[in-house]
């Protein structure tokens, strides 16, 4: 049955009067700082409150960020460490990276590789952390998928199967789109990302390759993340060691982290190089 015209107005109506108090700002109101997700570091912060020591994040809830590295410069490795922080808090491996997970879950996306190498990377988060954090921890690899199921399928976890998501980690974000020069795709991708994160009030990490022999990210897509998103992580060859990784913060929209670099240890697993975390002086 056809509505009536004034119908379909009153019904557009109401759908703007909901969206106008949804995306409505008061300006005089205060709004309090997003909840930190993962963080390296802190900053002191003079406020009419007095002297603030937050922690500098690499992403708060609520929010997406991306890793971007050209191929071939342990990306994985450095999701796997991001992973086991944010399961532990923090670990042996994560030098001063934290994780604020409260209570929350962790769901990771494997979109490249095969079940036995995408199990290979999700072990490896939980065999870093001292305790069994499995039960926070849903790993899932979707290479088998075309790219509008994976979204679905992403979709199904947040809404239905994992309840009080905190992380969830798409490796790679290009997999969820056909062309990563397909302008409409790539924009209906990262509005996706942005609802997602929005709605669930959780953080996204995206990963995805950049460009060879530069530190742009791949195509429409990549053009699109570095629009949207609170921090672009950039992964690079260490210019004192070809076996090290270097780490930059590229850009932010608060704090910047230091840069720092981490390598893949003799028992195959990330640690970041420096003054690492000892769990007897802390």
């Amino acid at each position: 049955m056809q509505l009536r015209l004034d119908e379909k107005q009153t019904i557009q109506y109401l759908t703007m009067q909901a969206i106008e108090e949804d995306c409505k700002i008061d300006a005089k109101k205060t709004i309090e700082y997003p909840p930190v997700a993962l963080s390296l570091g802190e900053k002191l912060i003079k406020s009419s409150k007095g002297d603030l020591l937050l922690p500098i994040p690499i992403g708060t809830y609520g929010n997406f960020s991306v890793v971007s590295a050209p191929p071939k410069t342990k990306k994985t490795f450095f999701i796997s460490l991001l992973a086991s922080v944010y399961l532990g808090k923090k670990n042996i491996f994560g030098g001063n990276i934290k994780g604020h997970r409260e209570d929350k879950n962790l769901i990771h996306i494997d979109t490249e590789q095969g079940k036995w190498h995408a199990q290979k990377c999700f072990k490896r988060a939980l065999d870093m952390n001292d305790s069994d954090y499995s039960e926070f921890y849903y790993t899932f690899g979707l290479r088998t998928l075309n790219y509008k199921t994976r979204i679905e399928f992403i979709e199904y976890c947040l809404e239905h199967k994992v309840k009080n998501t905190g992380l969830l980690i798409i490796d790679g974000i290009a997999d969820l789109v056909s062309d990563v020069n397909n302008i409409e795709e790539s924009n209906a991708c990262i509005q996706k990302i942005m609802e997602w994160s929005s709605n669930y009030k959780c953080h996204i990490i995206c990963v995805i390759h950049s460009n060879f022999g530069s530190d742009k990210m791949t195509g429409h897509l990549g053009s699109f993340i570095e629009k949207k998103t609170e921090t672009q992580i950039q992964l690079e060859a260490n210019t004192v060691n070809k076996e090290w990784v270097t780490v930059k913060c590229k850009r932010s929209r608060g704090f910047s982290f230091d840069t720092f670099s981490f390598k893949v240890n003799e028992i195959g697993l990330p640690e970041i190089i420096g003054d690492l975390y000892d769990p007897l002086k802390n």
